[in-house]
């Protein structure tokens, strides 16, 4: 298993500093979804147990129903705002198994647009519907590649230097963040975007590396929670571009929850705690 390197911290935020609360409940419980938007315009898409078309539209408070996806799936990722989101990869119903079909909301119906150049789940996805940014995965092999959406199609661009899946994103398509995931042993690691090329960035601060966890925000100040091992997580981080603090536990563990919002106003969404599928969200502040 990957190991934290010597520049990775172990610090705590000062109690009462931060929180989570409870926010409202999805109106299906799943779980490997994805999410996109603020904590107070958020939409959640996909998911399972099954290869879920339902998409959910939050207003801060409450979730109501929003357009199906045109393509049901699992493991996809997310990018956007609630009424400019996009989806793409996943696992879809048997035979079309692992897709690379993309699809581009505008806050009422999904839209095709231009397919991945490679076909993957458990995939991680940042930027925006128009400049979008799609990282790892498997396909069913471990997978490094990165590409670039411009609102039509993707192209390639700079490999991960270590390839993983059940990862997560923040940022943008220049500024990009990835972090954690499995490789396939679960890996601490971080690695930072330009636009061109992946480096290097500090070590997240759980001691075996951690894997299904969600994440938000941008590549200097990003979130990190959930995941496991062991099942269902509740840790907290925080990044500032440099390295990882550990803050305000999750009230509920959990694995592969979708993410929206930024660092300091954002939303954890679903997920899986052992047997039992979530649909309980969190705020944090």
């Amino acid at each position: 298993k990957t190991t934290p390197s010597s520049t990775t911290t172990t610090t705590t935020t000062a109690a009462g500093t931060d929180t989570w609360s409870a926010g409202g409940a999805l109106i299906t419980a799943r779980a490997i979804l994805a999410g996109a938007g603020t904590q107070n315009e958020a939409v959640a898409f996909g998911g399972t147990p099954a290869y879920f078309t339902c998409t959910e539209e939050y207003n801060g408070s409450a979730w109501s129903t929003g357009g199906s996806l045109i393509v049901g799936r699992y493991g996809l990722a997310g990018a956007g705002t609630q009424n400019a989101a996009l989806a793409f990869g996943g696992a879809a119903t048997p035979p079309a198994f692992t897709v690379g079909c993309t699809e581009e909301y505008d806050g009422a119906s999904w839209s095709a647009g231009g397919a991945l150049i490679t076909a993957r789940d458990t995939l991680a996805g940042a930027g925006t519907q128009n400049e979008a940014l799609a990282f790892g995965g498997q396909a069913p092999g471990v997978l490094s590649c990165t590409e670039e959406y411009n609102g039509t199609t993707w192209s390639s661009g700079g490999a991960l230097i270590t390839g993983r899946f059940a990862l997560a994103g923040a940022g943008t398509q220049n500024s990009g963040l990835a972090f954690g995931g499995s490789s396939p042993a679960s890996t601490c690691s971080t690695e930072e975007y330009n636009g061109t090329s992946w480096s290097a960035g500090g070590n997240m601060n759980a001691p075996t590396g951690r894997a299904t966890l969600g994440g938000t925000g941008t590549q200097n100040a990003a979130l990190a929670f959930g995941g496991q091992p062991p099942v269902g997580l509740n840790c907290v981080e925080k990044y500032d571009g440099t390295s990882w603090t550990i803050v305000s536990p999750l009230i509920t563990g959990r694995c592969y929850p979708a993410g929206a919002g930024v660092q300091n106003t954002a939303l954890a969404i679903g997920g899986v705690s052992g047997p039992t599928l979530l649909s309980c969200t969190e705020e944090y502040n």
